[in-house]
Formats: structure tokens, sequence, C-alpha cells
């Protein structure tokens, strides 16, 4: 039996860091062309700590499927950053490629953590970073 031909485990404690980042979100791969025989997926956790956010940023080609696995998220897009959608542990998300997005912790005590996942790959196109009075309802930590 070739390696491909069986399940490619990564186990707790490692997931991969190399991969594509955006400031206050961290990711981690568990599932990727970098460490597995996946060619069209990308599969991770994305943390960001109580109150932080993570710089504007989109995911070029990539569909992206999201899972709040704990706390309170808020996603700001639109013109200038004007508009968002809440969620909070159990939400899914769909977010479209190239839309330019910033993913924001909206506790102040408590971590959020997201099960991500997109196609093909986890890209990350990090865009100019926005002044934080913009984000209706943030306050930085």
């Amino acid at each position: 039996m070739a390696e491909h031909d069986k399940p490619v485990i990564t186990r707790h404690g490692e997931e991969r860091r190399d991969t594509g980042q955006s400031g206050g979100a961290v990711r981690v791969s568990g599932v990727s062309v970098q460490h597995t025989p996946a060619t069209k997926i990308w599969f991770g956790k994305v943390y960001n700590e109580p109150g932080y956010r993570s710089l504007p940023h989109h995911h070029g080609e990539a569909e992206t499927g999201g899972y709040v696995l704990a706390g309170k998220a808020r996603i700001y897009f639109g013109e200038n950053y004007s508009e968002y959608v809440d969620m909070s542990e159990g939400d899914f998300v769909f977010v479209p490629p190239y839309m330019p997005h910033i993913e924001v912790n909206m506790s102040r005590t408590e971590e959020l953590t997201w099960l991500t996942t997109r196609t093909p790959e986890n890209i990350v196109v990090n865009l100019p970073d926005v002044d934080d009075t913009i984000l209706v309802g943030y306050t930085c930590p």
C-alpha cells in the first residue's frame, strides 16, 4: 500500500504554523499541501486572543468555510469595513473568494477558535491596516 492510499494523521500539538498569517489571527494547519498529500483543500484552526483582530485580508481565489468552535466572532467587510456579521459557538460561515475582511474576537476574556477550510490551500493576502476606530463596536485591548 502506497503512503497516499491511507489516512494521514496530524496529531494534536503537531499542527503546522508555517502557513499564511494575518496579524492577530493565528492559523495552524492540520491538513495542507505542505505536510499531507492534500492538493485541493486546506483545513486548520484559527485563534484570536481575547479582544484581538486580524489584519484586513482576503483569501484570493479560495472559497472559505469557517466554524466557530469556541468564542464570539465578528467579521467586518464591505466598503471601509462598515458592514459586519456576528457569530458564536456552533455557527458556520462562508467567505467568498477575494472578499476583503477583518476577523475579530469580540470577547475581552475568552479566546476565539475557528475551524477553517478553504480551497485549494491557505491563501492569505494581507491588505493595508485600518484604524480601529472605523470598526463599529470594536475596541482594541
